[in-house]
This record gives C-alpha cells, sequence and structure tokens, in this order.
C-alpha cells in the first residue's frame, strides 16, 4: 500500500518545505519536508525536486512499511493508511504504535481512532494550533471515503 496524493500533500503542506539545513525544535538538523538523518548536514542545501524525492523515499523505505506492520491484517482503506502514515510521520511508528489511533484503528472503531488522533495536539506540554490543524486534516482524510477522496 502506498500514501496517495492525499496524504503526501497533506504531510508537505504541514511539514513545509524548507530546502537549507536547519536544526528543528526537536534538536534534530532537518531539511526538506522534515528529513533527518545522518545525511543531513549543517549548510546543506537541496532543490525542492530533490525535496519531493527525499520524502518519497522515505515514506517508501520507513514510513509505509512501518505502517503496515503495526495495522497488520486489520481491513485499512487507502485513506485511513494515508491518514495514518501522516500521524506516524509527524509522531514516530514508536508513538503510532503506542497510540489509542492504531488500537482503534485495529478494533474497527474507526469513530474512535478518528476522534483519537486529537489527542496528538501537543509540543513541549502546550497545546499547538498547527498540531490541531494537522490532526483535523488527518482525522477527515482517515474518514473519507474512498471515492470522495
Amino acid at each position: 500500500m502506498k500514501t496517495n496524493a492525499a496524504g503526501s500533500n497533506l504531510i508537505k503542506r504541514n511539514e513545509g518545505s524548507k530546502l537549507t539545513a536547519y536544526v528543528c525544535p526537536a534538536g534534530k538538523l532537518t531539511i526538506g519536508y522534515g528529513d533527518t538523518g545522518p545525511h543531513v548536514f549543517h549548510g546543506m542545501t537541496i532543490s525542492q525536486e530533490e525535496a519531493e524525492e527525499l520524502l518519497a523515499k522515505r515514506l517508501e523505505r520507513e514510513f509505509e512499511p512501518g505502517v503496515l506492520k503495526l495495522i497488520g491484517d486489520a481491513p485499512t482503506t487507502l485513506n485511513q493508511f494515508s491518514a495514518l502514515v501522516s500521524l506516524a510521520y509527524n509522531i514516530g511508528l514508536g508513538g503510532l504504535g503506542r497510540s489509542t489511533v492504531l488500537r482503534k484503528h485495529i478494533e474497527g472503531d474507526y469513530e474512535g481512532a478518528a476522534e483519537a488522533f486529537h489527542m496528538w495536539n501537543r509540543g513541549g506540554g502546550q497545546v499547538l494550533r498547527g498540531l490541531v490543524r494537522r490532526r483535523k486534516e488527518e482525522a477527515d482524510l482517515y474518514l473519507t471515503n474512498e471515492e470522495d477522496g
């Protein structure tokens, strides 16, 4: 299963694209759409096309297989999967693995899972407007029927 355009665009819109490496609020060197790792160094610059490629490769290498492993054989629509990938991209696969969102999804309680996205709205102990908005977008995508997506 691959993240659909709605999910990818949600990630891009909320992460923003920075083409010069910077230190994010979590203290990690970051570039592009929130990409981190040993390949990112101080002073690094990339093109917009490289930012797109880094995101696509990271989703394919890390987050899509990670979410698939976590959901197991639970019935999952493409919009649900893409919303879960977006959440995991922001809170990490470990966070998703411990989340009520995942537990409710696996139980088939899709309304409960969508509500649980909103639990992940804090940074540094504070409710952050950007996270409130992102969680609403993710929950909305999660509940969107495929033909509407």
